[in-house]
C-alpha cells in the first residue's frame, strides 16, 4: 500500500511539468509580439523618412505626424503585451517548476522577473496591464473627434480616473511595504 501511494503521490508532483506547455506557448507568444512590434518599427522608421520632404504640404505633414504619434503608440502597446508574456512565462516556471538561478545569482538581473509567489505574479502583471490600458487610453484619446464640449470633460475625467488609478497602484504597494505603515501597524495605529 505505500508503495502504491508512493507512486500516486510521484505521480501527482511530476504532473506540475504539464506547465510547461504554458511557458513554452507563452515564451513563443512574446517573441511573436516582440517580432511584429520590431516589424512596425522599422517600416515606422521608414516612413517617417518622408517627414523632411519639401514637397509635402503642411496638412499632408500633419497627417503623417498624426499618424506616426498613432503607431508610435501602437509600437508601445505592442512591447508592453510582449513583456506581459515574458513575466508570465518565467513566472510560471519558476512557480510550478524551478527557480531560475540566473535570475537570482545575478547582480545584473532584474528583479521584475523574480517571482516568489502567485501574487508576485498577479501583482507584476497588473501593473503591465494597467499600463497596457493607459497606452489603449491614449491611443483612442489621440483619434477622438472632439463633436462637443461633453467630450472634453469625458477625455479630462477619463485622465483623472488613471490619475486616480496610478496613485491607488502606487500608494497601496509603497504602504504595504514602507517600514513606517508596517510598525504603525504593529503599534496600533501610530504614525512615524
Amino acid at each position: 500500500m505505500k508503495y502504491l501511494e508512493g507512486l500516486f503521490e510521484g505521480s501527482l508532483w511530476n504532473s506540475r511539468f504539464v506547465i510547461l506547455a504554458a511557458v513554452v506557448g507563452s515564451l513563443f507568444a512574446g517573441f511573436a509580439i516582440f517580432y511584429i512590434a520590431t516589424v512596425d518599427v522599422v517600416y515606422l522608421v521608414l516612413h517617417t523618412l518622408h517627414y523632411a520632404d519639401p514637397a509635402l504640404t503642411g496638412e499632408e505633414r500633419k497627417v503623417l505626424h498624426d499618424n506616426t504619434v498613432t503607431h508610435i503608440v501602437e509600437v508601445v502597446d505592442g512591447y508592453l503585451l510582449a513583456t506581459v508574456m515574458l513575466i508570465f512565462s518565467l513566472g510560471l516556471y519558476e512557480l510550478f517548476i524551478s527557480d531560475i538561478d540566473q535570475a537570482h545569482g545575478s547582480r545584473a538581473s532584474s528583479k521584475i522577473l523574480v517571482i516568489s509567489n502567485l501574487d508576485d505574479l498577479k501583482s507584476r502583471l497588473a501593473k503591465v496591464i494597467i499600463m497596457i490600458m493607459i497606452v489603449t487610453l491614449f491611443e483612442e484619446a489621440l483619434n477622438m473627434k472632439m463633436t462637443a464640449p461633453i467630450d472634453l470633460l469625458y477625455l479630462g475625467g477619463s485622465i483623472a480616473l488613471v490619475a486616480l488609478a496610478l496613485y491607488l497602484t502606487h500608494s497601496s504597494e509603497h504602504g504595504a511595504k514602507s517600514p513606517c505603515a508596517a510598525e504603525a501597524r504593529a503599534e496600533g495605529g501610530e504614525k512615524h
